[in-house]
Formats: structure tokens, C-alpha cells, sequence
């Protein structure tokens, strides 16, 4: 016997632009909600399952019997079902049974639940994402720190695996104490934004997230929704950024969530050439189906609005955008054109920046992780752009670690992977990425891939960072990198935080923090961060000293700072060619001993009026081994180098 009420939540109107792909804010329609229905209070679901004969809502409050409270399928044709069952509150859990046209009984959680059950049933809660923000500042004024003309160094990291507590290591923080822990770090630091690998519910602890089940929940290994709130809210109380993982490019096969979702293939594509992911083994979504483009943007929105998040790294975007990712000839079918694009996903990610930039304007941001050449990624829409904010530049991350790992007598015959970034540099607006992809899976850890002894291992990752830092483009450092974590990213401990009790260790850490309060405050490393005239070659073809030196511009004159990178093993008397009428010092030596250098100070020596390099004057500088230096032009006598002393 059906003892479920009548109710809905959707207007004809929301059908109709559920059904068109273009509702984004499902997440106030589908689930479950509390309400209260003629003065009794209870819970009204609704789940799309156009293919179901029948749907019913199972759980502890039914004994999991899915032949009482059958759903209501609406009248319109739109194949959602939806009733109110009073009596339920927060915290019961349910599924949905979904009969299908084989009559087959399916029990599948909710697409649009906010927590899921940690275990193998994975049993939705009913929840809410009602909390009280404290963050009112940062809301109003984020678009001061979110632009792309603002100083935007991220701090990816894994929640599960940052820190754990030293009594109980196989347990996860809660998200409130890793708040504690979290917020005080990346604030000293000097890190702007967070990046959290993948917060939504996901079964399998070795996908590190990226294989979601439960798209709307914030995953319940860590608490509850509230407590990813707090989280965020601390962070933003503390002016720093969050940046989420968002994975609209497949889903696990698990027989809880999507895949197959009322017997058919509801939310993957049909076709196996468009619909499975050979080398994740996973599903990917049917972006030219109207309802599932309603559902990914609407998820989009849910995390920037309810969460507050200031942005989105869209993972697997290669993936998305070609037919033919991953697969042989023969295994994909080429478009309407004969090429290898995914029209329908590309069509997607537009509509998907489209609609969150009209939302949040620039107080947001989308980053595509994407390897490819694909073209105008971070252009406007209007102008045939895809729309991102902006893109990984992995390029120029591996052609950095490629030259990072040569010997250094064979590195004169790789100059040009350093410089080979300018030539494409100002193509689109590139975030620069040394993330967790890059310290696992026997690729080693940072400081392993660096050529050299031990001290020559972290001179190389010091100078590193300085390129990194002076290098056009946003930051992203994945953590334990900014310490030298010596051994792989493994996701089931924490970092090796005992290693800052060595020195070398402390210095590459305390390196760190200053290059982001430097990136900050000298408006020349990222006022003109993605405009051309923010950057210059001074000495770009020194192949035998293996030396660089580059300009960094802002955009008033006087705002200059130059960068000068030894990838020698031995000190340097090195004429550069500078603009006449400048005088310059430096601010910032790699080889410094506060950072475990060797203590070789950098020296200006004779400047003149001698042309060099196309420049009417030189200085003589001399350069520590393996080092990279910043210097800027001279201020008046009340200018203070920016160099912090960090006490041992």
C-alpha cells in the first residue's frame, strides 16, 4: 500500500528547462527535502528515472521494502517521480528501488543526496547544507583575490593524507581539525588558495576521489556537509581561497550510483565508443543528453553556491573533448566533420562556463586540467572559446622536470626546454602545475627527480621554484613539495612532517614562503601575468653557462624585477645588459644559507655604458651555483629589502 502524499517542488517551468539543459539549480528540485505538507512535517523526494515502471523509497524507516512508498510519476512525460512521506527528519537513511522495464529491481542512491553512508551499502542520508557563514568579507571582496590580474599561488592537497593523527594513523581528521591544522599553515605559507582533491563521495579510496558516486555529498569520511562548511569558512575568514576538483568527465560502475540508473543507459552515453572510459574503466556522461547536461551544471553551481567554493579545476578535460582519447583506430567514430572532437562535450564545457561566470561573474574561476593543444580553452565563448578562467600549462611542466632530471654537463643540449614556454606562454591563461600526478606511481617524489648529489638536489628544486615563481603564469605546488617530501605521495598516511627538523628540509620550506610573500608583493610577477608585455628574454641562448635571465614587468614603469637562474654546479662572474639609467639589488638569493644554501652571496659588480645584447649599459653579477636570484630596480633609501629572516 502506497502511503505517500502528493507533493511536488517543481513548477512547469522548471520541467521545462530541466528537459531543454538548461536548469541549473537542480539541487533545490531533486533529492530529498524537508518541508512540511498542511501543518505535518516530513520528507519529499524526487528522481528522475524516465525508463522505471515503478520507483519507491526504501530505508531504516521502511525496513528496506521497496513495496510500500512508491513514488508518483509525474503527468507531463518528463520521467520524474516525486511524494512526501511524513514523519521523516535528518538522518534517515534510503535509497530509491527502481523497477525496471525487465523488472529487475534496482536500489540506487540519490544522484542529488547531500551525504552518503560510509560502507559498502552507501545508503543516502537525508541532510541539509543549511550553516551559518561567517565568511560576509571575503564573499563581497574575493574578486579582488579570484581576477586574473592577482597573485594566484595554489596549495593542492589530499585531505585524507595531509596530516594524520601520530596515535591513531589509519584514522582521517575530521574536516574541523584539519581546519585547526590546515587554515594557520597555508596562511604563514603564503599560499592564496587551496585546491582540495575530489571532496565528493566516492567509494573506492584509491581513486583519491575521482571515481564519484555521490556528486552532490560532501564525502562523509570527514564529517558532514556542515563540517566542509566550517573548513571553507575558515579558510575564507583567513583570506585564502578554495579551489574544488570537479570530475564531469565519468563515473564508477558501481551498482549504487549512476550507471544504468533505471535500467538503461541514463546518464552514460549508450554507445561504448562514446560511453566507456577504457582506461579508468568508468563511464562517461552523455553530454548531448539535455537532462545530464541540467545535472552536471546544476552540480557546478551547487559546490559555488552552497559552498561557497571560488573555483573549479574541471579534471580529465583531454578526456572530454576527443573521441578518440585513450582509444585504437577502429575503437572511435569520428564527428559530423571527420574530426576527432567531441562536439557534444565541447558544447557542454561552454555552457557549463557560460552559465557560472553569468552567475558569479569574476568573484569565480574554471581551471581546465588539460595536456593537449586544444585551442582557445580559455577564451571567450562569444569568440569560439571554450570559456575556462584558466588552463594547466603542462608543457611546461614536464619540459621542466625533463630538464631538471639532466646531467649537468648534457644540459647545454636541453636549453630550450626552459625557454620553449615563451613561445606559447600568452596563448592561453596558464596555471602552472607541479601537482600530486607528477609524485606518483614510481615517477618519484620532487627532490628525486632533481640531478645531483643530496645539497645538489635541493639546489636544483630551490632554483626550480624560483623559475616557477617568475614565470608568467598562476602557481600550484601539490603538498609536501614545499618541504621536499623525499618519499612518493601515498595516499593512505600522512606526509613525512618529521623531515623539518633537518635543516635542508626547513630551508627549501622557508623558501618557499618567501617566493609566495615575494610573488604578493612585487606587483611586476603578476599584474602582467597573462599579458605579453609583462615579460622579457635579457639572456635566453647562454647554452654553455646554462644561465637565464628574464624580465618581469607591471604595469607601471618603474615596476621591474629581473630573475637571473644558474644551473651551473659552480659560481659565475656573469655580465648581463640592463636598460640604461638602472641601478638594481637583489632581493631574493635560492643559495642563501637560510635556506640551506652554500652561503655564496651574489654580487653587482661593475656596471657601465657598454653595449651588450642589444642593452646600452651591464652589470657584472656574481652567481651562486645552482641558484636562481631576483633583483629589482633600486628604490629611494627608505626601501626595504622584502628578505625575511625565518628563525631557525
Amino acid at each position: 500500500m502506497n502511503s505517500v502524499k502528493t507533493y511536488t517542488l517543481f513548477t512547469d517551468h522548471d520541467v521545462y528547462l530541466f528537459k531543454e539543459g538548461r536548469h541549473y539549480k537542480l539541487y533545490g528540485k531533486f533529492g530529498a527535502h524537508s518541508v512540511e505538507k498542511e501543518g505535518v512535517k516530513g520528507v519529499y523526494f524526487s528522481v528522475w528515472a524516465p525508463h522505471a515502471k515503478k520507483v519507491s523509497v526504501i530505508g531504516n524507516f521502511n525496513n528496506w521494502n521497496h513495496k510500500d512508498h512508491i513514488l508518483f510519476p509525474r503527468w507531463d512525460g518528463s520521467g520524474i517521480w516525486e511524494g512526501f512521506i511524513d514523519g521523516l527528519t535528518w538522518g534517515t537513511l534510503y535509497k530509491y528501488a527502481v523497477e525496471t522495464e525487465r523488472g529487475e529491481i534496482l536500489e540506487k542512491s540519490d544522484p542529488y543526496a547531500l551525504s552518503w553512508e560510509q560502507n559498502i551499502q552507501a545508503a543516502s542520508l537525508v541532510s541539509t547544507t543549511w550553516y551559518e557563514w561567517n565568511d560576509e568579507d571575503w564573499m563581497m571582496n574575493r574578486w579582488e583575490r579570484n581576477n586574473l590580474n592577482a597573485p594566484i599561488s595554489v596549495y593542492e592537497l589530499h585531505l585524507g593524507s595531509w596530516v594524520r593523527e601520530e596515535e591513531t594513523p589509519d584514522r582521517f581528521l575530521n574536516y574541523r581539525d584539519i581546519a585547526r591544522k590546515l587554515v594557520p599553515y597555508v596562511k604563514e605559507m603564503g599560499f592564496t588558495h587551496v585546491e582540495f582533491m575530489p571532496v565528493m563521495e566516492y567509494p573506492y579510496d584509491p581513486s583519491w576521489g575521482y571515481q564519484i558516486t555521490g556528486f552532490y555529498a560532501a564525502t562523509s569520511r570527514f564529517g558532514s556537509p556542515q563540517d566542509l562548511m566550517f573548513l571553507i569558512d575558515e579558510l575564507h575568514r583567513n583570506n585564502i581561497g578554495v579551489i574544488l576538483d570537479w570530475v564531469p568527465s565519468h563515473f564508477p560502475g558501481d551498482a549504487n550510483g549512476l550507471y544504468l540508473f533505471d535500467g538503461s543507459s541514463l546518464y552514460e552515453h549508450e554507445d561504448p565508443k562514446k560511453g566507456f572510459h577504457p582506461d579508468w574503466k568508468s563511464h562517461i556522461f552523455n553530454y548531448g543528453r539535455n537532462e545530464v547536461k541540467s545535472f552536471l551544471i546544476s552540480n557546478a553551481m551547487f559546490w559555488l553556491d552552497r559552498y561557497h567554493a571560488d573555483g573549479l579545476r574541471v579534471d580529465a578535460v583531454t578526456s572530454m573533448l576527443h573521441l578518440d582519447y585513450s582509444r585504437n583506430e577502429g575503437e572511435w567514430e569520428p564527428n559530423i566533420y571527420g574530426g576527432n572532437v567531441n562536439l557534444e562535450a565541447k558544447a557542454f564545457l561552454q555552457e557549463f562556463n557560460t552559465a557560472v561566470y553569468k552567475e558569479f561573474g569574476n568573484s569565480i574561476i574554471t581551471i581546465a586540467e588539460e595536456s593537449s593543444d586544444f585551442p582557445l580553452l580559455t577564451k571567450a565563448v562569444h569568440d569560439g572559446g571554450v570559456g575556462f578562467g584558466m588552463k594547466w600549462m603542462m608543457g611546461w611542466m614536464h619540459d621542466t622536470l625533463d630538464y631538471f632530471k639532466e646531467d649537468f654537463a648534457n644540459r647545454k643540449f636541453h636549453h630550450h626546454k626552459l625557454t620553449f614556454a615563451s613561445m606559447y606562454m600568452y596563448n592561453e591563461n596558464y596555471m602552472m602545475p607541479l601537482s600530486h600526478d607528477e609524485v606518483v606511481h614510481g615517477k618519484a617524489s620532487l627532490i628525486y627527480k632533481m640531478k645531483g648529489d643530496e645539497w645538489q638536489k635541493f639546489a636544483n628544486l630551490r632554483t626550480l621554484y624560483v623559475y616557477m615563481y617568475t614565470h608568467p603564469g598562476a602557481k600550484l605546488l601539490f603538498m609536501g613539495d614545499e618541504f621536499g617530501q623525499t618519499s612518493e605521495w601515498n595516499f593512505t598516511q600522512s606526509l613525512d612532517w618529521h623531515l623539518l627538523k633537518y635543516p635542508v628540509h626547513k630551508g627549501l620550506q622557508d623558501l618557499v614562503k618567501e617566493l609566495n610573500h615575494l610573488y604578493q608583493s612585487e606587483s611586476a610577477l603578476y599584474e602582467n601575468q597573462f599579458d605579453k608585455n609583462g615579460f622579457e628574454w635579457v639572456e635566453a641562448d647562454d647554452l654553455e653557462n646554462s644561465v637565464y635571465v628574464y624580465l618581469r614587468k607591471g604595469k607601471k614603469r618603474e615596476d621591474v624585477v629581473m630573475t637571473v637562474l644558474n644551473l651551473a654546479p659552480q659560481v659565475l662572474d656573469y655580465k648581463i645588459g640592463i636598460p640604461a639609467g638602472t641601478h638594481w639589488e637583489v632581493i631574493l638569493n635560492s643559495d642563501d644559507e637560510i635556506y640551506s644554501g652554500s652561503g655564496v652571496q651574489p654580487e653587482i659588480m661593475n656596471e657601465q655604458y657598454e653595449e651588450w645584447r642589444g642593452y646600452p649599459k651591464t652589470m657584472t653579477v656574481k652567481l651562486s651555483p645552482l641558484a636562481g636570484i631576483i633583483l629589482r630596480q633600486k628604490k629611494d633609501k627608505k626601501y626595504k629589502l622584502h628578505r625575511i629572516k625565518h628563525k631557525r
